[in-house]
């Protein structure tokens, strides 16, 4: 169970438990945010990379935080510059990594189910989808899609209009729809 972001900040407030504070704001939003973070990054190495520089940077400046919004929110912000910043450096050295279509090996796997193949299928199509989309686009797609946000919580991240943010969105779902048609 997580304590409340109130108890959470005043633990870090106080020096003398500030370490203590963090362990449970890394308890309470870790996993949520290494699966915003994943969804957005090509490996589980790079979302872990991506993890550790948004909680050393939610470290140094959580004492900046002015809960004008709530403490979640203020870290998906963190993480998902942290994500936009790793895409963009790994454009510049053009350390793209193509995701493998493995679909024949699985499908070779007696192991599996037809559904289970599917899911796959579709998992790894989608995920080869978004690697396209622009990776503001795709933070945007993958906040709304999976972490089903709505566009004023993702106008706080962003510092973006709602109606931008939804022209996005509706850009990215159909760049992904023109893919998954090809």
């Amino acid at each position: 169970m997580c304590m409340k972001d109130n108890e959470i900040l005043t633990l870090v407030a106080d020096p003398a438990q500030r370490e203590r504070g963090f362990r449970l704001l890394v308890q309470c939003y870790g996993d949520r945010l290494y699966q915003h973070i994943r969804r957005l990054v090509s490996t589980h190495e790079d979302a872990n990379d991506v993890l550790q520089n948004t909680l050393v940077k939610t470290f140094r400046h959580i004492g900046n935080f002015q809960a004008q919004s709530q403490l979640y929110t203020w870290l998906f912000r963190i993480a998902t510059n942290e994500a936009l910043s790793h895409l963009n450096q790994q454009k510049r050295r053009r350390a793209f990594v193509v995701l493998n279509d493995e679909t024949e090996t699985i499908r070779g796997s007696a192991a599996h189910s037809t559904q289970e193949l599917e899911g796959e299928y579709i998992r790894q199509k989608l995920e080869q989808a978004m690697a396209k989309l622009p990776p503001k686009q795709k933070a945007i797609f993958s906040l709304r899609y999976f972490e089903e946000k709505s566009y004023a919580e993702m106008s706080a991240i962003f510092t973006t209009s709602e109606g931008a943010l939804k022209a996005s969105y509706h850009h990215a779902v159909k760049k992904i729809e023109a893919f998954l048609r090809t």
